[in-house]
């Protein structure tokens, strides 16, 4: 060991950053690295979300109308054709929530609909959430029954 290959322990020295603001001859002095003025050299500097450079943000660019209820309830609304097709391939007398569920029509969650575009040929017992008066018109006509959860 001799002068020239002297170096501290390991995992005795912790801060290998640069040293700022310590005088022009360390080369990072002045500016200490953060460049003239704005407000990326003021200490304090955080950049806000969706701030642009002060270029009016997207956020607030973009038109804003309308109106959203934050009461609306959505349903997912499923066809007198659909029940037919899936009558057709299942050969069911009886649609529930789970029979839709299990046939990818609707999701665990989802309120059903039934409404009334196509034909109904089938007899069939229909539960759901809400039907449609044409809906419920049909199903009743095709000699089925409706049964509001």
């Amino acid at each position: 060991m001799n002068l020239s290959n002297l170096q501290p322990a390991t995992g005795s020295t912790h801060n290998q950053n640069k040293r700022l603001g310590r005088g022009q001859g360390s080369g990072k002095g002045g500016t200490a690295s953060r460049g003239h003025k704005g407000a990326k050299s003021r200490s304090g500097y955080s950049k806000k979300i969706g701030f642009e450079g002060g270029q009016m943000p997207l956020q607030r660019r973009v038109p804003k109308f309308g109106f959203t209820n934050i009461n609306r309830v959505e349903y997912q609304g499923i066809n007198l054709d659909v029940l037919q097709q899936l009558v057709d391939k299942t050969n069911l007398k009886e649609i529930n929530h789970e029979v839709l569920v299990a046939n990818k029509l609707a999701t665990k969650n989802d309120l059903i609909k039934i409404l009334g575009r196509g034909v109904l040929k089938a007899k069939i017992q229909v539960t759901a959430h809400k039907f449609t008066a044409t809906a419920k018109a049909a199903i009743e006509a095709a000699g089925g029954e409706v049964k509001p959860l």
